[in-house]
């Protein structure tokens, strides 16, 4: 799912304090996945949806800052090591993740599956603490993997907590990404606020991947007013829906109930 650029940007642009330049620059980072180890000013300017002759301007000004590394050989560009700067940083901060890690590990252990630690970015969650069992088949996503917010149970449970306004306007955000889709996703997410109502969790079921399930729960670590998620997912073959809301669900969300009140 790519997320807009110049559509996120327009709608405040009429904002005088509003640095047009200084987001375009934030979005052309923004466009490396954790699966992209280069891209071109071509790919960058279709997932920014910008001219290229202003993806090429951009980039120029970020390899000299030492944001983006310009490799001959390709003619691509990969991430700094001053990104790498700002993202550790970052993860120093987040002490929920110390404090889960052990949690989410024995998580992990019992369900044989992967748990997984996520925080959103736009109209995406970003995974910032995995844990795997050994015994585990796992999906191939590790720490900065990015996940859809609208039909992933992590990104579910995330607009099942968040404020109704803030909902709202994501939703508009992940109106306009697809129209043609919007009303299976709209009731997709519809029936994850109510499901979070009754259950406690959000699920996914297929929904994302048609082999992939998983559950969520999202809260507020001690401290912070920022929602995160954690999510316990893997293989439809290996964690069927039963195991995971009967089994499963108590203990994410006993899990949650703790990090919300560590330190209290």
């Amino acid at each position: 799912m790519n997320e807009p650029s110049a559509g996120a940007t327009g709608r405040i642009k009429e904002d005088r304090h509003f640095v047009t330049a200084l987001a375009r620059g934030l979005e052309v980072l923004a466009c490396f996945r954790s699966g992209d180890r280069m891209l071109g000013n071509q790919e960058l300017a279709r997932r920014c949806k910008l001219p290229k002759s202003t993806i090429s301007r951009l980039t120029y000004t970020l390899t000299k800052l030492g944001y983006l590394e310009y490799v001959e050989d390709t003619g691509r560009y990969r991430l700094g090591s001053a990104t790498l700067s700002l993202g550790s940083t970052m993860l120093a901060r987040m002490d929920a993740r110390q404090i889960a890690r052990p949690l989410m590990q024995e998580l992990a252990d019992f369900s044989q599956a992967m748990v997984s630690l996520g925080t959103r970015d736009r109209l995406s969650m970003i995974y910032v603490e995995n844990c795997r069992s050994p015994a585990a088949l796992t999906l191939s996503l590790d720490v900065g993997s990015r996940i859809p917010l609208a039909t992933t149970a992590m990104g579910r449970a995330y607009l099942a907590m968040c404020a109704d306004g803030e909902r709202h306007d994501l939703m508009d955000r992940i109106r306009e990404l697809d129209e043609v889709a919007w009303p299976r996703i709209r009731q997709g997410i519809e029936q994850a606020v109510q499901q979070y109502r009754e259950f406690g969790v959000c699920a996914s079921f297929g929904d994302w991947q048609k082999d992939v399930n998983a559950i969520a729960i999202a809260f507020r670590p001690a401290g912070s007013r920022s929602l995160m998620a954690i999510n316990c997912g893997g293989p439809a073959f290996a964690l069927s829906p039963d195991f995971l809301m009967n089994e499963v669900r108590p203990r994410l969300m006993a899990l949650g109930a703790r990090l919300e009140h560590a330190g209290h």
